[in-house]
């Protein structure tokens, strides 16, 4: 668990949570001539914004926004002959060769992809400027490292800074707000390394200048873990295996379209609202005594947290790293489908065209028990092994209903899924039939017709629903809007 921030430039908040309370800093436009200020002071003249995937496009344009007449550069740097080159110039951003801009910036936001960060780690570090800063917005390079017994250069700074959710999201809710002092995704922030004493603050700076409505402290590897394992988990693989299990139990009998809306968009619009604006246990509250409801909940949560225990594991002895590192290098072989080509999602896409986008739908006690019962369960591994409340709360609940199910609800699953990393794309698409597997025990097995009503209160009044709260008391002023 992370250790108290100390800066010399940005106020310092409590976060009440259960058991001992975390620090954050707040973010906001109001900051952002403060952020700029920490930057020059510690003399980062340019900053290099390294790779155009799912963040890159995002952090380049929104630094860039917010540090005009800084005198601060935003360059991006680019493979020569990157088929990117063309998108970041008409983004308005200047572009050079990777490895130049590598050696000539001050401050080296490394957006490559993972496996590509795996394979030209050692060029990589061989061009840093000595004495400048590395950021991370993902864990996963630290956690390569530990695989092959490396680690970074002894004379740069190592920080991250990771948005709690995939780059269109964080760019979309900069972009609105704009006119409401700020409006954002939430970052964790990690110093790894810190050579040259300031190294806090410029992680600091870097957070609130993409639009950080809050920012809270980890560490590298507790970040790598928590956001694999989230991405295979919830935020992803699962409520990918969830839907299409509900699904297919419904149609048998009912009709597509229906079925579709009372599960894909029953989890994407009603309740993923009802979660980001009064929190989980208002589920627990409606379904108050609801059978199937807590029947749901019960076996979703018991067939569930086998499962995400054994991806945790996977990801902390840093399996999951190696397969990804793998399929990276069998790419030119092996190019996963996209994941929106069965029936279901078919259906889907006229769900969509209908415009029928879930505002007249009451939740379904089975869908809400099936979706918070695997969300409890990811709650419960991460807490067991030591995360903070800030991290548990951004990477299995806020993420999801905030970032990352809006898109999955206004344009599929398809789009959800491929805007994230190729590590979270190739994780969803591992481990979701895992999950759908899980459910379909879940919603057919009949030991499960007693409710374990223990469990059933337990998680109800769960600590996770008051660091929540907390968390929640400084969610951003304007909700993502997706057309």
């Amino acid at each position: 668990m992370a250790e108290k921030i100390n800066s010399t430039v940005f106020d310092i908040e409590e976060l009440v949570v259960p058991g001992k309370n975390e620090q954050i800093v707040v973010g906001g436009r109001d900051k952002f001539d403060l952020a700029t200020g920490a930057l020059k002071d510690a003399q980062i003249k340019q900053i290099g914004v390294i790779g155009w995937g799912s963040q890159g496009p995002a952090q380049a344009q929104n630094l860039r926004d917010s540090l005009e007449g800084s005198g601060i550069l935003v360059k991006v740097g680019l493979r020569e002959g990157s088929a990117s080159e063309q998108k970041a110039k008409e983004a308005g951003l200047e572009v050079g060769e990777m490895y130049s801009v590598l050696s000539e910036s001050d401050l080296n936001i490394l957006l490559i992809s993972d496996a590509a960060q795996a394979d030209n780690y050692k060029e990589i570090f061989k061009n840093l400027k000595p004495g400048s800063t590395l950021g991370l917005s993902h864990g996963f390079l630290l956690g390569h490292l530990k695989n092959v017994g490396d680690y970074f250069p002894e004379n740069i700074n190592v920080i991250g800074v990771c948005p709690k959710g995939m780059g269109p999201s964080v760019r979309r809710l900069y972009e609105q707000g704009k006119e409401v002092n700020g409006a954002g995704i939430n970052s964790s922030f990690a110093v790894e390394k810190d050579v040259s004493g300031n190294a806090t603050d410029i992680a600091l700076a870097w957070a609130i200048l993409i639009g950080s409505p809050f920012v809270f402290k980890t560490t590298l590897e507790d970040e790598f873990k928590s956001d694999i394992y989230g991405e295979r988990g919830i935020l992803l693989g699962a409520v990918h295996g969830i839907v299409e299990a509900l699904y297919q139990k419904r149609t048998v009998k009912e009709e597509p379209q229906k079925v579709y809306r009372e599960t894909v968009v029953n989890i994407t619009g009603p309740i993923s609202r009802k979660i980001s604006k009064d929190g989980i246990k208002s589920i627990f509250e409606q379904f108050e005594g609801d059978d199937v409801f807590n029947k749901s909940l019960n076996s979703s949560y018991k067939e569930c947290y086998p499962l995400l225990q054994e991806i945790y594991d996977e990801v902390a002895s840093g399996n999951e790293i190696r397969g990804v590192i793998l399929a990276g290098r069998r790419k030119q072989i092996f190019v996963p489908e996209q994941v929106d080509k069965t029936p279901m999602w078919r259906v889907g896409e006229k769900v969509r065209e209908s415009k029928e986008n879930g505002d007249d739908l009451d939740i379904v006690a089975e869908t809400a028990g099936i979706y918070v019962g695997a969300m409890m369960a990811q709650i419960d591994v991460l807490r067991e092994n030591g995360h903070s409340w800030s991290e548990i709360v951004n990477e299995s609940i806020i993420e999801a209903v905030d970032s990352l199910n809006p898109y999955m609800h206004a344009r599929g699953v398809d789009y959800m899924v491929d805007n994230c990393s190729r590590t979270a794309r190739l994780g969803s698409r591992k481990w979701g039939p895992r999950f759908r597997a899980c459910v379909e025990v879940a919603i057919y097995d009949d030991k499960y017709d007693k409710i374990d009503t223990e469990l059933v209160e337990r998680l109800k009044n769960h600590n996770v629903h008051l660091a929540l709260k907390s968390c929640s008391e400084l969610r951003p002023p304007v909700d993502i809007f997706v057309q």
